[in-house]
């Protein structure tokens, strides 16, 4: 999909050269995406290749990093600025635009989004997706497997609790909980 080929652009970007794909559609196994071929599904892959999971959805990487034993790396996009007292779990990518401040901590198979931005001492869960253009100010803690849509804000030291929602455009000015969903602004919980 989509998130596949911006995950092999940002790898390309890196200097990785990038061998093939894997995908547990059928039908996708002989295509190529951005010139890179599909061999297959996920169980084909080789055991402990260093590699990147390319799913957008949080629920469906956090099950794929819990079946596979890869070597999953981290990849920041050289257009992306990135501290170096962040620490980076495995299998995170940062994506072209993205800023990353003082030591913030992105937890594995974490996703910071195009143009997204994490200010200082954030803490990131493993698991989380931070879309396109959404801010996070500082001190602000994602718990596992949180999303926070397409241009929302965080304010400071706000905490959003593990597999919740922050919909696209939102602004969460007090904590969030536990897989609740929150939209509009100020964010409100709507299930």
């Amino acid at each position: 999909g989509g998130h596949a080929k911006v995950v092999i652009a940002t790898a390309r970007a890196c200097g990785w050269e990038v061998a093939a794909a894997y995908d547990d559609d059928p039908e996708l196994n002989g295509a190529r995406v951005l010139g890179v071929p599909v061999r297959g599904a996920l169980t084909d892959a080789p055991a402990g290749a260093p590699a990147v999971l390319a799913l957008g959805r949080n629920a469906s990487r956090e099950r794929a990093a819990r079946r596979f034993s890869m070597e999953w790396v981290a990849l920041v996009h050289p257009a992306a600025v990135v501290h170096d007292s962040v620490a980076l779990g495995p299998g995170a990518v940062v994506f072209a635009g993205a800023v990353v401040q003082p030591d913030s901590r992105l937890g594995g198979h974490t996703i910071v989004n195009t143009g997204a931005t994490i200010d200082h001492e954030c803490r990131v869960g493993a698991f989380c997706h931070v879309a396109p253009g959404a801010h996070l100010a500082g001190g602000v803690v994602l718990e596992e497997g949180v999303f926070v849509g397409l241009g929302a804000g965080v304010v400071n030291g706000v905490t959003l609790g593990a597999w919740s929602t922050l919909g696209a455009g939102g602004v969460a000015i007090r904590d969030i909980g536990p897989r609740t969903t929150a939209v509009g602004v100020p964010a409100k919980v709507v299930s």
